[in-house]
Formats: C-alpha cells, sequence, structure tokens
C-alpha cells in the first residue's frame, strides 16, 4: 500500500503511539468504572480515543488521494527547543531542583519565564506583549488555583515570602 500523505500518515503515528502510551501508563492506575471512576480511567480512556484517531489518520492518509503526496518539511528545531525548554524552565523553577541546590521560585514567577521562553520560539518576538501576557496569565491562575480551587502550592520565591 503507498502512503498518499506523508503529514496524515507521520501525525497519525504520532498520534497513535502518543495514545497507546497514555493509556498503558494509565493501567498502573485504579481504573474504576464508569460509574465510580479511579485516576486511571480518564487517562485511559483519553489515550484510547488518541490512538482511535491516529488509526483514522493512518487510514486516510493510505486512502485519500493528494495531489503532491503533501511530504514533511523539515523540522523546526527553533520552535522545538524553545516550546520544550520553556515546559522544563516552568517545571524547575516551580518545583525546584534540589541536586543543584537551587530553591522552588513559585507560580508566579515560573509563569513569567515560560511565557518569554516560548514567546522566543515564534519568528517575531515582542518583550512587551510576553509581559502583558504572562500578567493576565499569572493573574488567572492565581485566581483558578490559589483563590477558587484553594490548592496549597508556593506562589512566590522563599527569599520573598520568608
Amino acid at each position: 500500500m503507498k502512503i498518499k500523505s506523508q503529514r496524515d500518515f507521520f501525525a497519525g503515528l504520532m498520534f497513535t503511539i502518543v495514545g497507546v502510551a497514555f493509556a498503558w501508563g494509565a493501567t498502573n492506575y485504579n481504573i474504576g468504572s464508569g460509574a465510580r471512576m479511579g485516576p486511571g480511567y480518564f487517562p485511559l480512556m483519553l489515550g484510547i480515543l488518541l490512538a482511535i484517531l491516529g488509526c483514522l489518520g493512518i487510514f486516510s492518509s493510505l486512502v485519500v488521494e493528494t495531489v503532491d503526496g503533501e511530504p514533511v518539511g523539515k523540522i523546526a528545531w527553533k520552535p522545538l527547543v524553545f516550546i520544550i525548554g520553556a515546559n522544563l524552565l516552568f517545571g524547575i523553577l516551580l518545583a525546584g531542583l534540589r541536586t543543584w541546590n537551587l530553591p522552588a521560585m513559585g507560580l508566579i514567577v515560573a509563569i513569567y519565564a515560560l511565557v518569554i521562553v516560548a514567546s522566543m520560539a515564534g519568528s517575531q518576538f515582542s518583550l512587551k506583549l510576553s509581559l502583558i501576557l504572562a500578567t493576565v496569565l499569572a493573574i488567572g491562575s492565581y485566581l483558578t488555583f490559589i483563590v477558587g480551587l484553594s490548592l496549597q502550592f508556593q506562589v512566590w520565591p522563599t527569599f520573598i515570602t520568608g
């Protein structure tokens, strides 16, 4: 069988692999039932749905004719590195890194770092717009998670709060 759309094929393959990985990982938790869901129920169902959508994408890439075969272009390394790096930086700043003796910097600092680094992935970077977006996101996150849901985690760096 010939691949008629490379983009759809590889996107479907990626969705299928991620879906199977989520579903497989969810089996380490109590699944429960539809009426009494356990912690593994949602990731299992999400993984299964994602894998099914991936299989549909693979199937359509083998059946639907395209003019040029929709080849996969070059990998955009700059956005890939900045987006993944921004998420890693967010996790490190939010939780800290004990092996390097880096204290947790809290939610607000982590959000600002995340937005600024992720914004550098685009072709046009504006520090002013990034700071505005980070401020809106920080306020919204604070109101949602700290005020609304009463979650207990560090909001500010320890050297500010004492």
